[in-house]
């Protein structure tokens, strides 16, 4: 039976606790909300932390709420809640998508938003969804608070911008006019870990694409942003062409590995054609 190793344990009563515990241990120290992601690397010795600071007592991080022309979403939010949220249904449906196809009830119970995005898997849903509704990420240290977009925020496989001493609290989404978007994802068994995944974002003035998200998960060593095939879409009518030539790029800028999951060509055909039905289906609910 595979344990982890020896660690100390501390339950934060503030994120200003949280800090000031981050910052005395120093960067041995690790945040744990659902553990779903961090306490079985912890069994299998890949990540062996000093210390735990639980966080489940910071209810006031968990929210779903729209505020100055964005939906501002807590980090301790769960999976179930963004599943739930009729806000989010309504501006931005990929989320629905992406948690309908996210593990199992019990994961989807516990497990967190801001936990999700720190884990910076690259086959992880919600990067995907977030990098292609263009999201930003709000950090709180001891230095005060800083706001990184999605490109910015994931550094490399499994590391992302967040300091020894600091924290994600929020992730902030855009509302935009004409938006709408949608989640497409092969995997081997419901709840698994994508094959491959594709966020698409389309925002509509008229009957002409005036700006898109595309984020694809498990393409790359990161959530992968295919800004060309974006740049492609503007000023455009919406066509099944011009959604075919926006994921041939796709299957070009992405970078996927062999793995068990499925050899390198295989994922890159998987990427253009989830581009393809992930922009269909975000233009489809634009225009309803």
């Amino acid at each position: 039976m595979q344990t982890p190793a020896n660690f100390d344990y501390k339950r934060a009563s503030s994120v200003e606790d949280a800090i000031a515990m981050l910052t005395s241990i120093g960067p041995d120290a690790r945040i744990i909300a659902g553990g779903h992601s961090l306490l079985p690397m912890m069994k299998l010795r890949l990540a062996n932390p000093e210390a735990l600071i639980d966080i489940n007592d910071l209810t006031d991080l968990s929210y779903i709420e729209e505020q100055g022309g964005e939906v501002r979403i807590g980090a301790m939010t769960r999976h179930r809640e963004l599943l739930e949220s009729d806000l989010l249904w309504r501006h931005f449906p990929c989320f629905r998508d992406a948690e309908q196809v996210i593990a199992d009830p019990v994961v989807r119970n516990r497990g967190t938003i801001g936990g999700s995005l720190c884990q910076a898997d690259a086959a992880e849903d919600l990067s995907a969804v977030c990098t292609g509704l263009k999201a930003q990420v709000v950090i709180v240290g001891s230095g005060g608070e800083r706001v990184v977009d999605m490109d910015e925020f994931h550094v490399g496989p499994y590391q992302t911008a967040v300091g020894d001493a600091e924290m994600v609290v929020e992730i902030r989404v855009p509302v935009r006019k004409g938006g709408a978007s949608a989640h497409e994802k092969v995997e081997r068994r419901a709840g698994d870990w994508a094959i491959v995944a594709c966020t698409g974002a389309v925002w509509m003035d008229g009957k002409t694409i005036a700006d898109a998200g595309i984020a694809l998960s498990a393409a790359g060593p990161t959530t992968v942003h295919v800004a060309r095939a974006e740049e492609l879409l503007k000023g455009k009518p919406p066509s099944d062409e011009l959604f075919a030539q926006a994921g041939k790029i796709a299957s070009e800028d992405c970078s996927p590995s062999k793995d068990t999951r499925g050899p390198v060509d295989y994922k890159r055909h998987l990427a253009g054609v989830l581009t393809h039905r992930a922009l269909s289906r975000a233009t489809a609910r634009a225009l309803r």
